[in-house]
């Protein structure tokens, strides 16, 4: 899913469930003063701030200027460095590498991999959570039936493996599975149009793929919206219907 233009502005202010999310993950980590940690992945960088103030020597790494422009204005005193996930390299090895809500974003999970174990320090931490087998399955497999009637193909980029897939994958590159969760969080969205501003936040790739007009899109997102209400609109709010994998592993 390369070549996302995020609206840093309203991931801001309508997507904080991301990181406060985030924080549950964060308690994986063992940290002492002063080690390195790399937030792989770190957005708009609220999470690392909030490494930060442990009194870690943190590095804030992402693929989106967008966001980064965010981050750096908020926290000028981080270093936050445009990278992608598959070549970061901070010029010397890390404790810790803490990711949260982006593995399932990235193609080339080998390179991902490989380049994780190979910034680590032996006995470094590797702690994440991303989408897993299932994740907002409801809300895709509607998006393909429509683009299916109108002749298009709806591009399933996104990466959602079992933890069996996954762990066997980091055990393979010397990195050890010390914990590992697969587990359904049905995920509360904002306001009345909180489905269809989720689609047009994380879907809009496979719109664009197609060449679909905007006008298109949203009759799209429409007819998608009103078949997901009778099973993701409860109470008068909006759940998309997430499985996360959480997974703690150390470089052997």
């Amino acid at each position: 899913m390369d070549n996302i233009m995020w609206d840093s502005k309203n991931y801001g202010e309508n997507f904080n469930f991301v990181h406060e999310y985030g924080k549950e993950v964060m308690n994986l980590l063992e940290i002492t003063e002063g080690m390195t940690v790399v937030d792989l992945g770190c957005g708009n960088g609220q999470l690392t701030k909030q490494l930060a103030d442990q009194k870690v020597d943190v590095y804030g790494i992402d693929s989106s200027e967008a966001m980064l422009r965010t981050a750096r204005e908020a926290y000028p005193q981080i270093p936050f460095l445009c990278e992608d996930a598959t070549k970061f390299n901070i010029g010397k090895k890390v404790d810790a590498i803490f990711s949260n809500a982006v593995i399932h974003w990235i193609d080339d999970q080998e390179g991902l991999i490989t380049n994780i174990a190979n910034q680590l320090k032996v006995g470094g931490q590797f702690v994440c959570e991303f989408g897993g087998k299932g994740n907002v399955e409801s809300i895709h497999a509607a998006l393909e039936r429509e683009f299916r009637k109108r002749g298009y193909v709806y591009k399933r980029g996104f990466y959602f493996p079992t933890i069996g897939e996954y762990t066997a994958k980091l055990e393979a590159h010397g990195l050890q599975v010390r914990f590992a969760t697969l587990f359904d969080r049905p995920t509360k969205q904002e306001g009345e149009d909180g489905l269809a501003n989720w689609i047009r936040m994380f879907n809009l790739l496979p719109f664009q793929v197609q060449g679909i007009t905007q006008e298109e899109q949203e009759e799209i997102i429409r007819i998608v919206v009103e078949e997901l209400r009778p099973t993701c609109y409860t109470n008068g709010t909006w759940y998309a219907d997430y499985v996360r994998i959480r997974i703690k592993a150390i470089k052997q």
